[in-house]
């Protein structure tokens, strides 16, 4: 029998999942690498193209060689994966799913319309008016409407600061985002203070079933560089079940029918949950995976390859028998042991000197994968730019402490050191 063959699409080689689990399923693999990505994937195929700047060139080349499915990890590629798998008729979401879960004032606009959570906001497009921005409540959060990670995020704290942080954010925008991205201009919006977290589900048949929810620090700003990720989340049964419900509300606002998604949030007052930013793809190009596997006990790379062949599901946590809406959840996630992603921060700015703590990391027994994107020689730019994260270390441990423990200790640990 033929080997179904699924379209990879910018995926980072480091982080080693969706491989490993493309062979579990017997599925060859035609990887698109980003461009200027010269690292040798473990990939049947490798085909050439760029979904963001010239889409039209690699649609065609998709055509010709006729793929079984398409998946991206890639946030900015959503979009373009979800037009490829309508137009080879492929499984995926739709393409208006897509475009507003990468559209931050789409999103915003979906979740007040469902009846969510939603901070105040306003849109701004590029050197226009700030007025109506100006009279929501400070401080607030600038961010590109097409931004991704900490890209351009600026926490700004009166009104008198906003014109300027809205002109830096559009100048980042232009500089690092395609210009079709750039010109949907940038969402202002009420901060809202609290922890943050993040919602792992799938969607089958238009239910949403969540797989795990995490912790991911609380970042005040004024940038808003990502630090860790430890799952499962300490909550109490009442806000879990808030927070799961909001998630599953989020998915179904944007039309979110098939597939993983990466939800964050911030939990206000420890008890409101409010959805910042919803991914539909697996969350940190794979880190996901690693978090439901090792926490939960189920396969999440291999079940969104399932879906994008258009198999069914085989290890999605079961819904409630008497739960039949298109938000419904499976209520409380699964754990079977805590699981971390302690993200390197920069740290600083210029030419990147040592990565002193990391070699050593590795060797501790409860680290499963050390994923290195930033290396001696690269240059890190100040925050609201975005160079990416120096490294990501991922390990398993028996309980919440232990994991936030092993966390403080590479908080010790680890430095990022520079050229001077």
């Amino acid at each position: 029998m033929t080997r179904p063959l699924l379209a990879l699409l910018h995926h980072r080689v480091g982080l080693p999942w969706i491989f490993e689990a493309a062979e579990r399923e017997g599925v060859d693999l035609l990887f698109i690498p980003r461009p200027g990505d010269t690292t040798a994937p473990p990939a049947t195929e490798v085909l050439i193209g760029d979904a963001l700047t010239d889409p039209d060139t690699l649609l065609a080349a998709l055509a010709d060689r006729r793929p079984d499915g398409i998946l991206t990890m890639y946030d900015p590629a959503v979009p373009f994966a979800a037009r490829a798998a309508a137009a080879l008729g492929l499984p995926g979401v739709s393409e208006d799913a897509a475009r507003r879960a990468v559209d931050k004032r789409a999103l915003r606009e979906s979740l007040a319309a469902a009846g969510a959570n939603t901070p105040g906001y306003a849109t701004v497009l590029p050197g226009g008016a700030t007025d109506r921005a100006a009279r929501l409540r400070f401080p607030v959060v600038v961010k590109p409407a097409a931004g991704f990670s900490s890209l351009g995020v600026v926490r700004v704290d009166h009104p008198d600061e906003l014109p300027a942080a809205l002109r830096q954010v559009e100048a980042v925008a232009a500089q690092q985002l395609p210009a079709s991205a750039a010109a949907r201009g940038t969402v202002v919006e009420e901060f809202v203070a609290g922890a943050e977290y993040a919602v792992e589900s799938f969607v089958h048949a238009g239910r949403t079933h969540v797989l795990s929810v995490g912790f991911k620090g609380e970042p005040k700003g004024p940038y808003f560089e990502e630090g860790v990720y430890r799952a499962p989340a300490v909550l109490r049964d009442d806000v879990l079940a808030a927070i799961v419900a909001e998630a599953a509300l989020a998915n179904a606002a944007l039309g979110i029918s098939t597939g993983p998604v990466h939800t964050e949030l911030r939990l206000r007052d420890g008890e409101t949950p409010f959805v910042f930013d919803v991914g539909a793809r697996i969350g940190g190009s794979g880190v996901s995976h690693f978090i439901v596997a090792e926490s939960a006990g189920i396969d999440l790379a291999a079940e969104s390859i399932r879906a994008a062949i258009g198999r069914p599901p085989i290890s999605l946590p079961p819904l409630p028998a008497h739960i039949g809406t298109p938000s419904a959840t499976a209520g409380e996630p699964p754990m079977i042991a805590h699981a971390g992603n302690y993200i390197v921060q920069t740290g600083g700015t210029g030419r990147i000197a040592s990565i002193d703590g990391l070699a050593e990391a590795a060797t501790h027994p409860a680290v499963r994968h050390v994923a290195q994107f930033l290396f001696p020689g690269d240059e890190v730019r100040a925050y609201p730019e975005f160079s990416g994260y120096p490294a990501f270390i991922l390990s398993v441990h028996p309980t919440a402490a232990a994991l936030e423990a092993f966390h403080q200790h590479l908080d010790d640990s680890i430095t990022v050191r520079y050229a001077r």
